[in-house]
């Protein structure tokens, strides 16, 4: 969220960890198909920062996967893992901006973060953008093309899982 909390996580460094019910939260998650093009879209907000990670939003792309009722995935295989990173200038307006200057952990800029390299191995991780206004609070359109190869398989272990009970920390 605008405050830098990741939502289905209890630990440290995510918010306030007496706050136990955020396990069952699910702001800023998502799952969307593609179009026959292999196009998908996506309506959401730019993430809040939160210490030692540049603003930036986790994508995965699964093939043969099987959208479930509450909104999870079930099998497939996992084709692609990586983040998307936001313009530096966008971010420091954005980051002026309230709810998000509300936010009190460290910034960390593009040229600070850890993983933001690595992703430029592979992809071109910034997604590019236009403001729909004249200004960041009448929103922002924001596009990326990612290259997929669907022959490619990564295994990867989750902070935690969505259950019919609700969060489960892993």
């Amino acid at each position: 969220n605008s405050t830098g909390v990741y939502a289905g996580v209890v630990a440290q460094g995510n918010g306030n960890t007496a706050d136990t019910s955020n396990i069952n939260a699910t702001f800023a998650r998502g799952i969307t198909l593609t179009d026959s093009d292999g196009v998908a879209y996506f309506e959401t907000l730019v993430p809040g920062h939160y210490t030692g990670r540049a603003n930036h939003i986790h994508i995965m792309a699964t093939i043969n996967a099987t959208v479930l009722a509450n909104n999870t995935l079930s099998g497939g295989s996992i084709s692609h893992v990586g983040q998307v990173f936001f313009d530096q200038d966008l971010l420091t307006t954005v980051e002026a901006t309230s709810p998000y200057s509300s936010n009190t952990q460290n910034q960390t800029q593009n040229k600070d973060d850890s993983i933001l390299g690595e992703e430029t191995v592979s992809m071109d991780p910034f997604l590019n953008y236009v403001l729909l206004g004249s200004d960041v609070s009448e929103g922002v359109l924001g596009w990326i093309s990612i290259g997929i190869d669907p022959s490619k398989e990564y295994n990867i272990t989750s902070a935690a899982s969505w259950t019919q009970n609700g969060g489960v920390a892993n």
